[in-house]
């Protein structure tokens, strides 16, 4: 796929909903918005560090940090506006704090609901497709080691796994199993196609899963589900871990029928997205095929690298292409897309 779709393409593309959080999320939105208008970012909200953390802390609300930056990726604004959401305050009690977030909390006060908030934001930004946040309860992310040893907060996690110097054994949900937002599942039961990842393993991806109903619409969707591998591991969380590994990781937190298929990349990692994460002790994710074909699930290497982490371009073209070789439109009424036999 080498051409940008028409209009009329675009307008009627397929319905995609991806699942995750952080940056990894938003850099896949920045390329699928340019072959369809039909995206659904499905986003975590168990993020309780940096700026988003204080504003939790400080207004109550959710964390917004994880939502904007799905909605920046998905806005059609002026580019002076692309500025404003992207600026971030050096000075003062606002320090280390973006105008994005404190759009975001206003909205929140003014329309006293966080899902009103992200939806009249989506207007204000004019995005391609809807950001839904997985749920409005308050959530805390908690994570169990092999050694039984367990920390609370989703931003204490990386600095307690170097000091236990082992691997993660599970992660939970406090509340466990917070109800979903009836949005979110809506889209997820109306995809044509559903992507996890790419982004952090444990604090972006799999927090979706263990909110009450997700892991269970994914698994009963007629939809494809592709997880979207990431590029290197990632220091204080997955140091050691395969495409397998990962994959293993999704299966075990979430529910039978989850994934059908993996997307990792085959192209060489650039030598300065190495040196950049040779300081943080994280290296190239090592796929190892066999482990993969043995969970059952089909694998697919595509060349989706570029300097700063995956290409968002390459990486939709990729996507779309899997999806078109494995989906039939069949017209009985309304759009439906099954899986080739």
């Amino acid at each position: 796929m080498s051409e940008y779709p028409t209009l009329e393409q675009w307008e009627r593309g397929p319905k995609i909903v991806a699942i995750g959080g952080g940056t990894g999320l938003s850099t896949m939105l920045r390329g699928l918005k340019k072959y369809t208008q039909n995206v659904t970012a499905v986003v975590t909200v168990a993020d309780d560090g940096g700026g988003s953390g204080m504003l939790r802390q400080d207004l109550g609300m959710p964390p917004p940090g994880d939502i904007r930056h799905c909605m920046e990726a998905l806005a059609n604004t002026e580019p002076v506006m692309e500025k404003l959401l992207t600026y971030r305050f050096t000075e003062g009690s606002l320090a280390g704090q973006s105008f994005g977030n404190l759009l975001l909390a206003a909205l929140n006060g003014v329309t006293g609901s966080f899902e009103e908030a992200v939806t009249e934001m989506s207007h204000v930004l004019a995005i391609t497709g809807q950001v839904i946040p997985v749920t409005s309860a308050d959530v805390q992310l908690e994570a169990v080691f092999e050694n039984g040893a367990r920390v609370i907060g989703e931003s204490q996690i990386a600095a307690f796994k170097k000091e236990q110097d082992c691997r993660i054994h599970h992660v939970s949900l406090i509340p466990d199993h917070p109800k979903a937002t009836p949005a979110a599942i809506e889209a997820i039961g109306e995809a044509d196609l559903i992507l996890l990842g790419p982004g952090s393993l444990y604090t972006s991806i799999i927090p979706n899963l263990l909110v009450e109903g997700v892991a269970q619409a994914v698994a009963q969707a007629d939809a494809p589900k592709i997880y979207v591998c990431n590029i290197m591991t990632q220091d204080g969380e997955t140091e050691g871990y395969t495409a397998a590994d990962h994959l293993e990781a999704l299966l075990v937190h979430g529910a039978p029928g989850l994934l059908d298929l993996c997307l990792a990349n085959s192209a060489p990692v650039h030598p300065g997205l190495l040196e950049r994460y040779r300081e943080e002790d994280a290296v190239p994710l090592t796929v190892d095929r066999e482990r993969v074909a043995r969970l059952g699930l089909e694998l697919v290497e595509r060349p989706v690298a570029a300097e700063e982490g995956h290409d968002p371009e390459k990486l939709a073209q990729a996507v779309l292409d899997i999806y078109r070789s494995r989906a039939v439109r069949i017209f009985r009424g309304e759009r439906r897309y099954v899986l080739e036999e």
